[in-house]
């Protein structure tokens, strides 16, 4: 595994990162387990939530800068970027600010006298982050566990290691102690073995389902607690009273930001009989007007994919849908020329013997559906692999909230698209992983919940 920047924009090499040794792994584990039996983890919470509060500053601080790595090392653009620093800004503080109360001990009724559950930490934590959200993957992980005082040692996606040595000198800047965040660049033996090592109490992945299955069968062999947010096959509802024009609008965004390479973005539009033909017209429209091309060119609407491979991959996965029975309605083209762009595309007429019907297709790509009905809406939508997230658009609110709670996911949105906020809860069900991060249940996920009784007299 070469940890490699290359610029998706260009082709370019930016940087080559040489994989830590086994001695470095162990140094790393082993600082982090001595700072985990220290007051730092085990003492007084307030100058851990120190540390959030300054990390926030600092990040806001080099916002520019941290944007720019962004669209060089994975091809956001600078706009979508821009976002990513301010939001990763917003979790720490967040934390800093609410983390006390998340944590505050919680008294339980009983006939056996006083009683109450406490929160503690329970060890280090290996973490295992994609590419996408470089910098927003690691501060869900990163947030909550120095609030709590786990120390985590963090191996980052292989294609975004600038990101990751920006994200470890940050922590560092805002004050945290050696050990409290580790930035590894680790082989998958290397994390098997952290994660087989009596030190080490928990582990949190986002990515691929394969990836997810692999670390999750580690975990458990070795009795960990893992948290899991993997993929999604998310549907995008737009019934026969929905606003067209706005779902038009917001859908188009849910499918192409990012250039699509979101586990949360819009894939399945499952849109209603009576109004399908002209959504399916306007929203063919508004994929021709995307511009694609330079991420740091402000009006540019989509970027690059994050590598040639990634573009390779879901322009091979397309073919494959339609040789299979789908048809190709717009797009399916790879860019030619320096870069891993490819071209918004619209499939239609998937049906479910295609093996299209169930992926995820990570990258520019919808897939159209024309539902007849609202039990058929939870038909389509349910038969998935996947339970990330979901989209309803409908004017008649009590309807949507109908099916909202019939939809086999970890959330779901009305009249807006997925997206996340710090006090808001993310994950999912199914092949989409269990665990939730973010918000009071994401920091309660790798704690000890120990409680305590005093017995009546």
């Amino acid at each position: 595994m070469a940890y490699r920047s290359v610029n998706p924009t260009t082709g370019e090499v930016i940087e080559t990162f040489a994989n830590h040794t086994d001695a470095q792994v162990e140094s790393g584990l082993m600082l982090a387990h001595a700072l985990y039996r220290s007051d730092w983890c085990k003492g007084a919470r307030p100058p851990r939530l120190q540390v959030l509060s300054r990390l926030a500053e600092v990040i806001e601080s080099r916002a520019e800068d941290l944007a720019r790595i962004l669209v060089r090392e994975m091809g956001k653009r600078i706009s979508e970027a821009r976002w990513e620093v301010s939001i990763t800004a917003d979790i720490a503080r967040y934390y800093a600010q609410n983390a006390t109360t998340f944590l505050a001990p919680q008294k339980l009724d009983t006939s056996f006298g006083q009683a109450w559950v406490e929160y503690h930490p329970i060890g280090v934590i290996v973490a295992v982050e994609p590419w996408n959200f470089p910098y927003y993957q690691l501060i869900r992980v990163a947030a909550p566990n120095i609030a709590i005082g786990n120390p985590v040692l963090a191996k980052h996606a292989s294609i975004v290691p600038q990101a990751a040595v920006a994200f470890e000198e940050l922590i560092a800047a805002a004050g945290a102690p050696p050990g409290a965040w580790t930035n590894l660049f680790a082989s998958s033996e290397q994390i098997a073995r952290m994660i087989r090592d009596d030190r080490v109490q928990g582990v949190a992945l986002t990515g691929s389902e394969k990836a997810g299955s692999i670390v999750a069968a580690a975990a458990a062999k070795n009795l960990k607690k893992s948290v899991l947010e993997l993929g999604g096959a998310d549907v995008f509802v737009v019934l026969d009273d929905a606003d067209i024009e706005k779902a038009v609008e917001v859908g188009a965004a849910a499918r192409l930001n990012v250039a699509g390479q979101a586990c949360n973005a819009a894939k399945r539009f499952l849109v209603h009989a009576k109004i399908a033909d002209r959504f399916l017209q306007e929203f063919t429209q508004r994929f021709e007007r995307m511009k694609v091309g330079d991420p740091m060119d402000e009006s540019t609407d989509m970027g690059p994919l994050c590598s040639t491979a990634s573009r390779d991959d879901i322009a091979a996965q397309v073919e494959r849908a339609v040789r299979a029975g789908a048809t190709l309605h717009y797009g399916g083209k790879i860019i030619e020329g320096k870069g891993a762009f490819y071209s918004p595309t619209i499939l239609t007429n998937i049906s479910r013997d295609n093996p299209a019907y169930y992926e995820e297709f990570f990258g520019p790509v919808a897939q159209v559906h024309v539902v007849r009905d609202d039990d058929a809406v939870i038909e389509v939508s349910n038969d998935s692999h996947f339970g990330l997230s979901g989209a309803i658009f409908s004017s008649d609110l009590e309807r949507a909230k109908k099916l909202a709670s019939r939809m086999e996911t970890g959330s779901v949105w009305i009249n807006s698209r997925s997206a996340t906020a710090p006090e808001l809860p993310f994950g999912g069900v199914k092949r989409s992983g269990y665990g939730r991060e973010l918000s009071q249940f994401g920091i309660k996920e790798l704690v000890n919940q120990k409680m305590v009784v005093v017995a009546n007299g």
